[in-house]
């Protein structure tokens, strides 16, 4: 079922785990996390990322999803990932998007205030949800981010004026992971999120989950952390999948990007130790 993010953000708050945010670049690896979801019996956000357009059209990706999403049995939130500028954000909401980012990170504080409260005043109208980053997770790839960017940690006392001035659903917030892929495991600051976590109730979300760690992820989700995106890992895995088992023809190739790339989110759901979500 196609949903926004509200319910699901509210029990994984309440009962203590994350949910993947799983993101597709083509018909294949989101049938495949939805797949798996279903499986599994459990939630999912299928996000697609601005930064992938030149891959798949806006448009596409819209069909695809909310195919995909509204026969699905489990909840399902098709989500617009590091939406870079609000006449994109609202094209996607036009198109069915039922959960949008907004990531003006890089901005300024007033501005990013200024942007961030524009694009909830109106996707609120279409009982859309609403996540924006305080902070910047940096990028040491091109993969959800279309620049590279170095992280600058989420200042604990900018939160509550944040949160209050944009009216924000959920917030995305940099304790020290990036997006990409690691050279060894990032240190997080827990001592950071264990602040930001208790001077707020709005749902907190984390960038950059692929190579942290199994043990960094369990204890964010663990913490208050409610939804943790995961790209880098699931095309890697798909790479590693096909040179290991060296497929002759573009059928067997597919096929074993696809079962690795369910095998992923199947770990990650464990990971998060995700639960079902009652709507």
């Amino acid at each position: 079922m196609l949903v926004n993010t509200k319910q699901i953000f509210k029990e994984a708050q309440e009962k203590g785990f994350a949910v993947p945010a799983a993101n597709f670049i083509d018909l294949d690896s989101a049938r495949s996390y939805v797949e798996i979801a279903e499986k599994r019996g459990l939630p999912l956000l299928l996000a697609f990322a601005q930064s992938h357009r030149d891959i798949i059209s806006l448009e596409e990706a819209a069909i695809i999803g909310k195919y995909f999403a509204e026969k699905a049995t489990v909840p399902i939130a098709l989500h617009l990932d590091h939406g870079a500028d609000p006449d994109y954000i609202f094209k996607a909401i036009e198109l069915g998007f039922k959960s949008v980012m907004i990531d003006a990170s890089e901005k300024p504080f007033d501005e990013n205030i200024k942007i961030s409260k524009e694009v909830v005043d109106y996707a609120h109208k279409y009982d859309v949800t609403v996540e924006a980053e305080l902070g910047h997770v940096g990028a040491n790839d091109t993969s959800e981010s279309s620049v590279l960017t170095d992280s600058v940690y989420t200042e604990v006392k900018d939160v509550i004026q944040f949160v209050k001035e944009t009216g924000v659903d959920s917030l995305a917030v940099s304790i020290g992971t990036a997006h990409g892929v690691y050279k060894g495991e990032p240190k997080l600051s827990f001592d950071r999120l264990e602040d930001i976590h208790g001077m707020t109730d709005v749902p907190l979300v984390l960038h950059g989950g692929s190579s942290t760690g199994d043990t960094n992820l369990n204890r964010c989700a663990m913490s208050g952390i409610v939804k943790i995106n995961i790209y880098s890992d699931f095309i890697n895995g798909a790479i590693e999948a096909i040179t290991e088992e060296k497929p002759t023809d573009y059928i067997e190739l597919k096929k074993i990007a696809n079962e690795r790339m369910k095998s992923v989110l199947n770990h990650y759901y464990d990971v998060f130790e995700t639960q079902p979500v009652n709507l």
